[in-house]
């Protein structure tokens, strides 16, 4: 009985975090949204950066023109900003289509949630799609990452550089600038 109480209040808990979750990225501001998407990028990266907000029916909207060929937004729940050549590798892979053959950059500097490691495609932790959870990091995207011989390991160690989504047309590099806690 103690065991059934303890995994129903766990549950519980947990579908309330989502449920205030969702509510407060529905209830954020547009000016709200600006100011917590560009804390994605170092301030000399932010100042200039733009700023896009997807909609509930998918389309992006633009809240602040970019001067720097850099656009902040959330994917999800995570923070990003992104260089020209990231938009078209992330969009590339939105649409299922081959990536672009650029070097592109992302910043993450708030960390992310989580995401699997093997499946571009996973929208949540399963037992066997190697989750991983990386702190503030930066993205190298494009043909020259995958030269760079970090580990290609399903379940990285996330303080060290490795290859996210090795053998699938999106690896990428993803190199941390401090440790997860």
């Amino acid at each position: 009985m103690r065991v059934l109480k303890i995994t129903l209040t766990v549950a519980v808990a947990g579908l309330f975090i989502a449920v205030v979750t969702r509510t407060q990225q529905k209830e954020m501001s547009d000016a709200e949204y600006t100011k917590q998407a560009l804390l994605a990028a170092p301030e000399a990266v932010a100042k200039d950066a733009g700023v896009v907000r997807t909609d509930a029916n998918g389309t992006m909207r633009t809240l602040r023109a970019s001067k720097n060929d850099f656009t902040c937004m959330f994917a999800g729940t995570d923070m990003m900003c992104n260089d020209r050549n990231s938009m078209e590798f992330i969009g590339a892979m939105m649409k299922h289509a081959a990536p672009p053959d650029k070097v592109g950059i992302s910043y993450m500097l708030a960390g992310d949630r989580g995401a699997s490691n093997t499946d571009p495609y996973a929208t949540g932790k399963t037992p066997d799609n190697h989750w991983v959870v990386t702190g503030p990091h930066i993205m190298l995207f494009g043909p020259p990452s995958k030269t760079l011989g970090y580990t290609e390991a399903k379940d990285p160690d996330p303080n060290k550089p490795y290859m996210m989504w090795a053998g699938t047309p999106y690896e990428h590099a993803m190199i941390p600038i401090s440790s997860v806690k």
